[in-house]
């Protein structure tokens, strides 16, 4: 009979203490038209022809990639258009460098737009945090405590206190004078 009472109470102790956890952190997700938005548009100032003709005058894969470094150009080639690009011609290295830049491109301006909610997150965080201490600190009285006397913690005059002994008393009318010397 003990030992069923005190399996109950254990399992009625156990479950008091049981909690829910923690739950999972929200992520909030950038939908297929913020992502539109968010992505640099492809600008090719030096277009795909160009490119053909340039491969086609047997110019190196690193002057075709230097030309498109220069221009800053950025293509969004589907696997059909590179198939096609190669087929006329143009080198495997240059291709490679197209979609490795295009991906970069896409990577940074992801990266820009964590950053950026990032900042208005810590920013929304530091304001929460500076007006939960404001409405903690709303009833702060400067005057409470040990250093400061009558009316805050300490009467008029102190005899027995635990820094004299019993010795004398201290004065003050509120101001704790004497305080650290016991007088």
């Amino acid at each position: 009979m003990k030992t069923v009472l005190m399996l109950i109470m254990s399992v009625m102790l156990v479950t008091g203490c049981a909690s829910t956890g923690q739950q999972p952190a929200q992520v909030k997700r950038i939908t297929p038209e913020e992502l539109a938005k968010l992505l640099p548009p492809p600008v090719a100032t030096v277009s795909l022809d160009e490119i053909i003709n340039d491969s086609k005058q047997s110019k190196t894969p690193d002057e075709i990639i230097a030309k498109i470094k220069a221009s800053n150009s950025r293509y969004e080639l589907t696997p059909a258009q590179t198939l096609d690009l190669n087929r006329q011609g143009v080198n495997t290295k240059v291709l490679d460098y197209i979609h490795q830049s295009n991906e970069l491109a896409k990577q940074n301006a992801i990266a820009d737009e964590i950053n950026k909610r990032e900042k208005e997150h810590a920013t929304a965080e530091k304001m929460l945090k500076r007006e939960r201490d404001m409405a903690r600190n709303s009833y702060y009285d400067p005057f409470w405590g040990p250093r400061f006397g009558a009316f805050y913690g300490h009467p008029f005059y102190r005899y027995g206190n635990r820094y004299n002994r019993g010795f004398g008393s201290r004065f003050g009318f509120g101001l704790n004078y004497g305080y650290p010397f016991g007088w």
